[in-house]
């Protein structure tokens, strides 16, 4: 990557935080939240919270699966809306050119909504893209339902209860969302994993010492 694509794709990142950070602000206030009280119930710092919101830092997965608990929002009310040309979306159709996009720069994951926007559905589709080394984070998460996909391109270190699995383009998994895991891109190109949860919805936060609920 040229030094110019470098800056652009550093300044795209940053207006994806500053705007997260915005929209975590708003419905904060919604909620009549203090900083404090939500960084409490989250169970992150008040001092990370600030920073989110000022765009400063971007959140975690397990960060940003624990706010969307605590603010009672499913993790795509997060996504940026792409406004582009084109037919547009339906209740039943997501056009490739208006995708939502969550982009969490810190953590090298980008996330694009497949799912339409309805109320009501049992579960949500992402395409997920790891960059060189990006991971969705170091702690273990769980939470209820399912998980599935497919590896669509790179390798994927999937960690299920500790125990580490490689998968390559073509290999699919599934597994009870109640099983620790976390995940990873341990290989020197992009992953690309076509991603489903099932139900969307988060449990609450788990008591302190217990894994963490995941995205």
């Amino acid at each position: 990557m040229s030094g110019a694509a470098k800056l652009r794709d550093a300044a795209s990142g940053a207006e994806h935080d500053v705007q997260l950070g915005a929209r975590i602000r708003l419905l904060r206030r919604q909620r009549n939240l203090s900083v404090q009280a939500l960084a409490h119930e989250a169970g992150v710092s008040p001092a990370m919270i600030s920073q989110i919101e000022r765009g400063l830092s971007t959140p975690s997965l397990r960060s940003l699966r624990q706010l969307s608990s605590v603010l009672g929002v499913p993790m795509s009310w997060f996504f940026e809306v792409t406004e582009r040309g084109g037919a547009r979306n339906s209740n039943y159709v997501v056009r490739g050119a208006h995708r939502r996009l969550l982009r969490l720069t810190q953590t090298g994951v980008m996330k694009q909504l497949l799912s339409p926007e309805t109320d009501g559905r049992m579960m949500e589709m992402y395409e997920l893209t790891l960059e060189i080394g990006g991971s969705s984070g170091g702690d273990f998460h769980y939470a209820r339902g399912e998980k599935a996909g497919v590896v669509l391109a790179g390798i994927l270190r999937l960690w299920l209860d500790e125990e580490a699995i490689i998968l390559r383009p073509g290999d699919s998994f599934q597994f009870p969302s109640t099983v620790p895991h976390r995940f990873d891109n341990p290989a020197s190109e992009p992953t690309r994993v076509l991603w489903i949860n099932t139900p969307p919805m988060p449990w609450p936060k788990p008591a302190p010492g217990k894994a963490s609920t995941s995205g």
